[in-house]
C-alpha cells in the first residue's frame, strides 16, 4: 500500500507522529490552498500546536498562538499535586502562566478555588484571557503583575517557570528553539534564576503558611533544594510517576 504523500512528507521533515499529525492537519483543512499554508508552517518547524491554534493540557483543548510557550504534557503532574495540597477556597495565583494551561485544569479539578494568573509575555496572556474565562489574567513580572490587594493573602503559587539552563537552549528541538520565546524557557546558568527570584517575591506574596510549587527537571533536585534552603524555605520533592520532572513544594521556615 502506497504511503499517503502527506504523511511522507511530514515523516521526511522528522515528525516522528507523523501519521497523527496528517490526520489533524487534514481535520483543520480541506486539501487546497490552505491546507497548503499549515503544512508548510509545521515542516518548517513550527509546533504543531501553534499551527492548529489549540493544545490539549490535562484533557482540555486550549487557545493557543504562533510566537507563544507550548505547555507540556509532563507539567500536568505540577496541577495534580496543586489539585492535591490546596485548602478548600484557597487563593491561588499561576504564575508564568503562559497560555493559562494550569489555570485551566486546576479550575476544572478544584472548583472551590480562587484563581488569578499572570505572565509576562503580552502575547501569551492574551491567549491566557482566551483560555480563562473567569479567571483575571495580569500582565507583568512574576507576583509583582497582580493587585497590591493579594499581597500576603495567597495560600498557594504555583508556577512553571523557566527552568531550561542558558547552555542547554542549543540543544532543545528545533520546535522549541526557534519558534517558543526565549523568556519562557531560559532559566539562567543552572536553570534556577527564575526560581530564585518567585522565592524572594513569593515571601511577600504568600500568607503565613502559604504554599510554592514550582517544577524542575530530574538533575536540578540537588541545586534546587539548596537555592530555595538558602533563602529561607523548607522544601519537599514530589517525583512525577514517569519521572520526568519534579515539583518541588516550598514552604516558608519559621
Amino acid at each position: 500500500m502506497l504511503e499517503d504523500p502527506l504523511v511522507a512528507r511530514l515523516r521526511a521533515a522528522g515528525c516522528v507522529f507523523a501519521e497523527a499529525e496528517a490526520a489533524l492537519l487534514n481535520n483543520a483543512a480541506a486539501a487546497g490552498p490552505e491546507r497548503e499554508v499549515l503544512v508548510r508552517r509545521r515542516l518548517d518547524g513550527e509546533p504543531l500546536e501553534t499551527v492548529l491554534g489549540w493544545v490539549e493540557f490535562d484533557g482540555l483543548r486550549l487557545y493557543t498562538a504562533p510566537g507563544v510557550f507550548v505547555p507540556r504534557t509532563r507539567t500536568t503532574h505540577l496541577v495534580e499535586v496543586a489539585a492535591e495540597v490546596a485548602p478548600h477556597g484557597a487563593q491561588v495565583a499561576d504564575v508564568c502562566c503562559g497560555i493559562g494551561a494550569i489555570a485551566a485544569a486546576l479550575h476544572v479539578r478544584r472548583p472551590d478555588l480562587m484563581i488569578r494568573a499572570a505572565d509576562l509575555d503580552p502575547r501569551a496572556t492574551a491567549c491566557a484571557a482566551d483560555n480563562l474565562d473567569s479567571i483575571p489574567v495580569y500582565t507583568g513580572d512574576l507576583l509583582e503583575a497582580l493587585p497590591p490587594r493579594d499581597r500576603g493573602r495567597l495560600d498557594l503559587v504555583v508556577a512553571n517557570t523557566p527552568y531550561v539552563p542558558t547552555a542547554g537552549l542549543a540543544t532543545m528541538p528545533r520546535e522549541a528553539r526557534e519558534y517558543e520565546p526565549v523568556i519562557a524557557l531560559d532559566g539562567g546558568t543552572d536553570g534556577l534564576s527564575i526560581q530564585r527570584r518567585l522565592a524572594g517575591q513569593a515571601d511577600h506574596w504568600l500568607s503565613s503558611d502559604g504554599l510554592l510549587l514550582t517544577e524542575i527537571a530530574e538533575e536540578q533536585r540537588q541545586a534546587a533544594q539548596r537555592a530555595f534552603r538558602e533563602t529561607g524555605w523548607t522544601v519537599e520533592l514530589r517525583p512525577s510517576p514517569r519521572g520526568e520532572n519534579l515539583v518541588v513544594m516550598a514552604r516558608r521556615r519559621h
